[in-house]
């Protein structure tokens, strides 16, 4: 027995120093690491569902294409690739790469295994509609037709410009000096025009109606001659009113109607001004709708822009369907529709200053008889024009509330209130009215609309506030939410005689999957998969069951699985980070708690891979708004620019921490203090955390959020605060450079929350605001605000840099010259990455602080040293 227990002991022991030993064989990622992992940035499924494209990039470095076989069978490969595609019967793929001097293509044989490369690509377009075709225009400009199915080959010469139509062999071509009909699966050419100055080419899908745009006028033939030729000063435009060479020209989806662009007449400069001394003055007027400054953003498309006319070639019949006055037009049934959808918002534009959302004044006009018809005026909602163009639906913001307007008998009604459907947000937490969780669709023949409440699917009836039928049964009493999958039967309706594919998402466990409910919808879901992971990206193969999608979760990187529609068996067909076992690795917890105010919370804690409850852990807070759904999203390593980087800093030993945020009107500082705090308590009890060494992350409104506990708090030994919002007063005035628009309206109904004006609730903006505070920060504090921040004002960063520096308390701030919001540069995002880090190091797991944190680096010392 002794000997026995010797022996087993011996094995514990054994087998303990070999998982030691392969644990100290895990490495720490490093940012140099976390720019090489790849995110699959592209996937297809053959329409016959037995191949499957995959791209996959690293955030530093060369893309990666992979064909597999529906066993994951490694079939093709290339490097460099920005696009591919399968020819329709799926027996080629085409894959697009990227050269240092041209692009080029790969033919790829998926039959036979062959592959063909094609350098020197300025142009090229796979025709599914065609059979295996595939149009290329080489550097030389010879346009070349290529059949797959017998490798026959067409070129053309000197090919300026082309357009194919989808569903025939016919391309319109600029040719030289003229325009020109090919067809190429029977080598012909018709010559249909001089191509002198030619701007644009239509052609419709069927290859029956051309089109061109030169010297300001259209030209509309068809094989058999000159239908119409539009140009400035035609009757049926505005007075005055051109067609200019950037205007838009396109056919309906069946060809009966082109639509184009149209403008006023071009302006011409005060001819009394003396040249070279027009003043450089800027007018602002209080009375202007839009602001001058979101002018100014405009300005350039603004004197670009054109105005939608449409000719319907069997009426004859020409109408101007926007103008200045009503900009927004939608039309129906993919361009064939006999009304179109017109939305003026020009009477509103000034109180969407404070309001931040439109209102409209909503018309239907008739694409042949331009006829204009009333729908409803100063609508607060987001009116559409159903499909094949039968209704006129909105949300209304003020009552939560669908309605419906029948383009047949030209009247409306509302089809929901709160109390028959809550379609409204149920968590709305911004002083305003809630917003709508949307429409999933409507039937084929648009005697039904589909719509979302927080759970679950409803089908609606839009001519009557009749019962509605929740298809998906116990969303709702399950705490499910549903919502309907784009596939091939809804992508344009949704198929009531199909199986309708659903993702699934439990709010309670943070689990999701997919369910279907069978044809008729008269039994509620069917359960095809769910678990303890993140499902996206659904792909069905549009000839066949087969499926693929990607599965993913905290520990477990994206992949893709194939599948068919009865989900019954699932195979993993990609691995794309088989590095990620050669690092240290955290994993997802769900936590919860009561706020200060009472309310039970959800976060998420991310622990290291070796954690032991026995052990003490510097704690990371890193937050926005709510983010417990996300408990099984991966979270790839990236360098990112606005975030700690998760993975890296659990592999160095961080405890990172989520937690929701409930917001109270009036008091975002507050709401968010009573919220996290009593969170980071609930850990702290649990032993784990190292009290001294707790640091907070946020940027924008999470940088906004940390600034304001900096001032409540010395609980945090370092924060990281990027573009940070410290004084409500100057950034309620302050512009969103990147659009022009005031910042007023965060403030009075949206993200920023108080509710109110400077001048109607002075002391909330002042206890709202970390800069009135300054005085009671004693947390170093990292600040990085750029100088093109075109979101939150730069000068909300300097003055929270400027205050705590008079304060002389320790304070960084790093700007990257010429950046926006967010470092997008990859150099920029990684010397951000690797300074946070370092701070963190200092404050947290108390390393030497490096030469940047401790005497700065001078400007003439920045163009030969980092400091790291």
């Amino acid at each position: 027995m002794k000997r026995y227990l010797h022996s087993f002991a011996i094995f514990l022991l054994a087998l303990f120093f070999t998982n030691f030993a392969h644990a100290q064989l895990k490495k720490q990622l490093t940012v140099d690491d976390i720019v090489k992992w790849n995110r699959i940035s592209d996937k297809k499924i053959s329409d016959d569902g037995r191949y499957v494209f995959v791209l996959t990039e690293p955030w530093k470095g060369t893309s990666s294409a992979n064909l597999l076989d529906n066993r994951g069978n490694s079939l093709f490969s290339a490097d460099s690739v920005r696009s591919a595609d399968f020819t329709s019967g799926g027996e080629f793929l085409i894959l697009n790469r990227a050269g240092k001097k041209a692009e080029s293509l790969i033919l790829f044989n998926i039959k036979n295994g062959t592959k063909e490369i094609i350098d020197s690509i300025s142009k090229f377009s796979i025709m599914k509609d065609w059979g295996p075709w595939l149009l290329f225009t080489k550097k030389d400009s010879t346009l070349i037709s290529l059949n797959l199915a017998n490798n026959n080959r067409a070129e053309f010469g000197k090919v300026k410009e082309w357009t194919p139509a989808e569903k025939s062999t016919i391309i319109l071509a600029v040719q030289g000096d003229s325009i020109v009909v090919i067809n190429p699966s029977a080598n012909t050419k018709i010559v249909a025009g001089s191509a002198k100055n030619t701007k644009r080419l239509a052609l419709s899908k069927d290859g029956d109606y051309f089109a061109w745009l030169s010297k300001g006028e259209i030209t509309i033939q068809s094989q058999s001659g000159v239908i119409k030729k539009i140009s400035s000063g035609e009757s049926s435009l505005p007075q005055g009113w051109r067609v200019p060479d950037n205007s838009q020209l396109y056919f309906s989806e069946s060809g009966a109607k082109l639509y184009f662009g149209t403008a006023p007449a071009e302006r011409k400069r005060d001819s009394s001004a003396v040249k070279g001394e027009w003043p450089g003055v800027q007018v602002w007027n209080w009375k202007e709708g839009t602001q001058f400054t979101a002018q100014v953003v405009e300005k350039e498309r603004e004197k670009k822009r054109t105005f939608l006319a449409v000719y319907d070639i069997k009426s004859s019949s020409l109408v101007q369907l926007s103008t200045p006055s009503n900009e927004r037009v939608v039309t129906s049934d993919k361009g064939d529709g006999e009304w179109a959808l017109s939305l003026s918002d020009n009477k509103y534009r000034l109180e969407e200053m404070w309001t931040g959302r439109s209102k409209y004044d909503v018309h239907i006009i008739n694409t042949v008889s331009d006829r204009s018809v009333p729908v409803a005026r100063e609508v607060n909602g987001n009116p559409m024009i159903s499909p094949k163009g039968n209704w006129v639906i909105w949300y209304s913001f003020p009552d939560s509330s669908w309605y419906a307007w029948s383009v047949k008998s030209m009247t409306g009604q509302f089809i929901t209130t709160p109390s028959l459907l809550p379609v409204h947000d149920e968590d709305n937490d911004v002083p305003d009215w809630p917003s709508a969780y949307g429409v999933a669709g409507w039937n084929e023949d648009e005697s039904a609309l589909y719509l979302y409440d927080k759970y679950d699917i409803w089908r609606v009836d839009p001519l009557s506030l009749g019962k509605p039928l929740r298809i998906t049964e116990n969303g709702r009493e399950s705490g499910i939410t549903y919502r309907v999958e784009k596939t091939e039967s809804t992508r344009d309706f949704i198929d009531e005689k199909g199986d309708l594919i659903l993702s699934v998402f439990d709010n309670k466990t943070k689990e999701s999957g997919y369910s279907k409910i069978a044809p008729g919808f008269k039994k509620g879901p069917q359960l095809l998969v769910k678990g303890p992971f993140s499902f996206s990206g659904l792909l069905k193969a549009k000839n066949s069951k087969d499926i693929i999608y990607t599965r993913e979760n905290y520990e477990t990187s994206p992949d893709v699985y194939l599948t068919d529609i009865s989900f019954k068996k699932e195979q993993k067909i990609t691995n794309i980070n088989p590095q990620q076992n050669d690092f240290l690795w955290g994993r997802a917890e769900l936590v919860s708690w009561t706020s200060l105010d009472g309310i039970k919370l959800e976060g998420v804690v991310y622990k290291p891979a070796d954690f032991d409850p026995n052990k003490k852990y510097p704690l990371i807070v890193n937050f926005y708004e709510k983010n417990s759904s996300s408990l099984y999203s991966y979270r790839t390593p990236e360098a990112h620019r606005s975030t700690v980087d998760y993975h890296m800093y659990n592999s160095h030993g961080y405890v990172v921490f989520n937690p929701d945020i409930v917001y109270r009107d009036g008091y975002p500082g507050e709401s968010g203090f009573n919220c996290i705090m009593p969170g980071i308590s609930s850990l702290v009890q649990q032993g784990w955390v190292e009290e001294k060494a707790i640091g907070a992350q946020g940027h924008s409104w999470g940088g906004y959020q940390v600034a304001y506990l900096a001032t409540r708090t010395s609980i945090f030994a370092a924060i990281e605060s990027g573009a940070p919002v410290v004084n409500m007063f100057s950034a309620y005035g302050g512009i969103r450079w990147g659009t022009g628009l005031n910042r007023s309206f965060q403030y009075e109904h949206q993200q920023s929350r108080i509710g109110a004006t400077p001048w109607e609730a002075h002391q909330r903006y002042i206890e709202n605001s970390p800069l009135f505070a300054m005085d009671k920060v004693t947390t170093p504090i990292l600040i990085m605000h750029n100088d093109q921040d075109g979101h939150v004002p730069w000068y909300q960063g300097i003055e929270y840099f400027v205050a705590l520096k008079r304060l002389q308390k320790p304070v960084w701030l790093l700007n990257y010259s010429g950046e926006v919001h967010w470092p997008q540069k990859i150099q920029n995002k990684m010397d951000f990455q690797i300074r946070m880090l370092q701070f963190f190091d200092h404050y947290l797991r108390g390393k030497d602080a490096p030469k940047w944190m401790k005497d700065g680096i001078s400007a003439i010392d920045l163009d030969y040293e980092l400091g790291y």
